[in-house]
This record gives C-alpha cells, structure tokens and sequence, in this order.
C-alpha cells in the first residue's frame, strides 16, 4: 500500500484538484454555482455577469492544466491567484465569513473559504513536482 501511495498519490492528488476546478468553474459558466451571490457580494466592484463566468472559465482553465498536466508553473500561479482570491471574503465581508463578527464562530461561508486552506497545501505538493529547466 505504503509503495502503491509513493508511486500515484500526487498524480492522484493533481487529477482529483483538476476534477474540483473544472467542475466548480463549469457551474459558474452555467449560471448554477451555489457561490455566485457570494462571489458577487465579495467582488462588488466588477459586474457580476461579467465576473463570475471569467471566474469559471479561469478555474475550468486551471482544472485543463493540472488535468493535463500543461504549463504547469503557470497553471500553479493561477491556481494559487484564485485561491488568494477566495480569502477576500474574510477582509471585506467578514460578516458574511464570521457569526457575530467572531473569527473563531465561521459562518458556512466562512468554512467554505476556510477549507480552502487544503487546496493550498495540495497545490503545494503537486507544485514540488515540477521540475526546474537544467541549463
């Protein structure tokens, strides 16, 4: 077991990131992403119906790259651009992220954006696996 998770566990940490993206990012082109007001309310200053597909195109984007594993150091930055983003939603609407504006007491959008934290760290490790070009 110990030789099987060596061998494929980043691959299938890569594909399983992919499959998030590319499906999150496909219901925000579809118009049925359950965090669209969220995105909306967050990024206020942007039109929403403008926003929040690029969003979905952006993370559809990145799902292609970690799926296919294409231009990955560029597909990381965008990857970890996105996830940036999402912690907006604690600086600017930390009533929406926070019950009574505690931050220990998260809200379920705040443990929606808190999770994200995962998705950090497992682009990390699929991060230190690309290799730097030799010279």
């Amino acid at each position: 077991m110990v030789a099987f998770m060596a061998a494929h566990s980043v691959r299938l940490l890569r594909v399983s990131l992919a499959v998030v993206f590319i499906w999150f990012g496909f219901l925000k082109v579809a118009g049925k992403s359950p965090v669209a007001e969220l995105v909306a309310r967050t990024v206020y200053w942007v039109p929403p119906e403008r926003f929040i597909p690029f969003l979905g195109a952006w993370e559809m984007a990145v799902g292609l790259g970690l799926l296919f594993a294409v231009a990955l150091r560029l597909t990381l930055f965008l990857f970890w651009l996105q996830l940036a983003g999402t912690f907006l939603v604690l600086v600017l609407r930390p009533d929406v992220a926070f019950q009574q504006g505690d931050p220990l007491l998260l809200t379920t959008e705040g443990e929606f954006v808190i999770k994200n934290l995962v998705l950090i760290a497992a682009g990390l490790v699929v991060g230190g696996t690309v290799e730097r070009n030799r010279r």
